[in-house]
C-alpha cells in the first residue's frame, strides 16, 4: 500500500477540469492526439515541461527541449513543450494536466524540481509514460515523505511514494565530470581555482566535490599541492545577479582566482562578467556552454562538465518506439561511464571546445576516462562533507 493516496474522486475531478488548466507558456505542435493512451499501437505524442526556467537557459531546459525536438522531427513524432505559469509544484503539475489533455502520452521533465510531480501525477495518468531526468530517490522522498523526512534515502522504500508502473527516473554521476574538469584545469596550469555553485542540492555538491577531488589529484601528480588553492561557494540561487557578480569580482580581481567552475544554470553570467574584467576563465556545466559563455569574450571557457541529457532522451525515446518501455519502468538509474570512449558516456568533457594544451591533451583526457572506466581511478560521490585534500580549500558557504 503506497503511503500517499490519490482518490478516484480526485482523478475524476481532474479529468473533467484538465482543459481549464493553461500551460502558461509557449508550445510547439498542434497538441492533438486524443486521450493520451500509450498502448503498444498508440502513436507517440511527446510533451516536455520546463522547470523554473525556459528553453533558452543554455542548461537543462534548453538541452532537453532541443533533444526532444530533434528526436521528434527525425522520427515524425508530435512534440509540444510547456512552460508553467510560475515556479511552483502546482504550476508544474498543471502543465502536466494540460499536456495530457492535449494528447501527450509521453512527458519529459528535466530536473529535481519535478520530484513532487513524480509523486503526484503518474498515478492519475496510468497510460502516460513519465521520464524524469535528474530526479533521484532523495528528491522523491523529500516530497513524498514530507515533514519528518530524515534525508537518508536508505531508510525508506522509495517505491512506496510514487507509481513505479509508468515512471523512469535517472540521475547522473556529476562527481565524475566535475573531477574531469578540475583535473584538467590543474594539468593545464591553473593554480588558483574557484567553484561557484547554484543551490546546495546534491547534484551541485557532487559536481563541486568531484571538482575538488580532481584538482587535488592533479596537484599531487604534479607535486604542486602547496601552490594550488580552491575557493568554494554557492550562490543560493540558479541565476547570477549583482551580489554574486560582486563576489566574483573579488575572487578574480582581488584574490587572483584564475578560473571558476560556474555550476548552476544561469549563475554562469556572474562568473563570466567578472572574469572578463580581470582576464580570468570559466568552466561551464551540464552542456557544452562554450557557445554562450564565449559570447562574453572569445576563449573564455576552458571546458564544461557535461551531463548526457540528450543521450538519455535519445536512448529512452528510441526504446519506447521499439516497444521496450518495460525495461525502464520503476528504475532510478545513476548514469555515468558506459565505455572507455568518452563520447559514449553520460558524463564527459566536450572534445571540440575544451582548451587542450601541452599539460592536458585530448589523448590525456581519453586516458583519464579509460582509467575511470576500468576502475583504476575512483571518485567519491559522498556529499556529507567536503573531501579531504592536500590542497587548500576554503568553503564560504552560501552568498545568499
Amino acid at each position: 500500500m503506497k503511503k500517499r493516496v490519490v482518490s478516484m474522486l480526485l482523478v475524476g475531478v481532474m479529468a473533467l477540469s484538465m482543459t481549464a488548466c493553461g500551460s502558461g507558456g509557449s508550445s510547439e505542435g498542434s497538441g492533438e492526439g486524443g486521450s493520451g493512451d500509450s498502448g503498444s499501437d498508440a502513436e507517440m505524442n511527446i510533451a516536455m515541461i520546463t522547470d523554473s526556467g525556459d528553453i533558452t537557459d543554455q542548461s537543462f531546459n534548453q538541452t532537453t527541449y532541443e533533444a526532444c525536438k530533434a528526436w521528434s522531427e527525425d522520427n515524425g513524432v508530435e512534440f509540444t513543450y510547456y512552460k508553467p505559469e510560475s515556479d511552483s509544484d502546482e504550476a508544474r503539475n498543471a502543465s502536466v494536466d494540460q499536456a495530457v489533455a492535449d494528447g501527450a502520452n509521453i512527458v519529459v521533465m528535466p530536473g529535481y524540481m519535478f520530484a513532487a510531480t513524480v509523486v503526484e501525477q503518474p498515478e492519475m495518468y496510468p497510460d502516460v509514460k513519465f521520464i524524469a531526468l535528474d530526479v533521484g530517490a532523495g528528491d522523491i522522498l523529500e516530497k513524498g515523505v514530507g515533514e519528518g523526512y530524515s534525508y537518508n534515502p536508505d531508510e525508506y522504500d522509495v517505491t512506496e511514494y510514487y507509481n513505479t508502473d509508468n515512471v523512469y527516473c535517472c540521475t547522473y554521476q556529476e562527481e565524475l565530470s566535475g573531477y574531469m574538469a578540475g583535473y584538467a584545469a590543474v594539468k593545464l596550469g591553473y593554480r588558483h581555482l574557484g567553484f561557484l555553485g547554484g543551490m546546495s542540492v546534491p547534484a551541485v555538491m557532487r559536481f563541486g566535490y568531484g571538482y575538488v577531488q580532481g584538482i587535488d589529484e592533479a596537484a599531487k601528480e604534479l607535486g604542486v599541492e602547496n601552490e594550488v588553492e580552491v575557493e568554494y561557494v554557492c550562490g543560493g540561487q540558479f541565476y547570477g545577479d549583482a551580489d554574486i557578480t560582486a563576489a566574483m569580482d573579488t575572487w578574480y580581481g582581488t584574490m587572483g582566482v584564475e578560473v571558476v567552475f560556474a555550476c548552476g544554470g544561469g549563475i554562469y553570467t556572474s562568473a563570466a562578467e567578472a572574469a572578463v574584467k580581470a582576464g580570468g576563465k570559466v568552466i561551464g556545466v551540464d552542456s557544452d556552454q562554450a557557445p554562450v559563455i564565449d559570447q562574453y569574450e572569445e576563449g573564455l571557457t576552458v571546458t564544461s562538465a557535461m551531463k548526457g541529457l540528450a543521450a538519455t532522451i535519445n536512448t529512452v525515446l528510441t526504446d519506447i518506439q521499439d516497444g521496450n518501455w518495460s525495461d525502464y519502468t520503476g528504475k532510478i538509474d545513476n548514469l555515468g561511464l558506459v565505455s572507455e570512449n568518452p563520447e559514449d558516456n553520460y558524463v564527459q568533457l566536450p572534445i571540440a571546445t575544451t582548451q587542450w594544451g601541452e599539460g592536458f591533451t585530448e589523448d590525456d583526457y581519453r586516458a583519464l576516462v579509460k582509467s575511470m572506466y576500468d576502475g583504476e581511478l575512483e571518485v567519491s560521490n559522498d556529499t556529507t562533507a567536503m573531501p579531504e585534500t592536500a590542497v587548500k580549500v576554503t568553503d564560504y558557504g552560501s552568498i545568499k
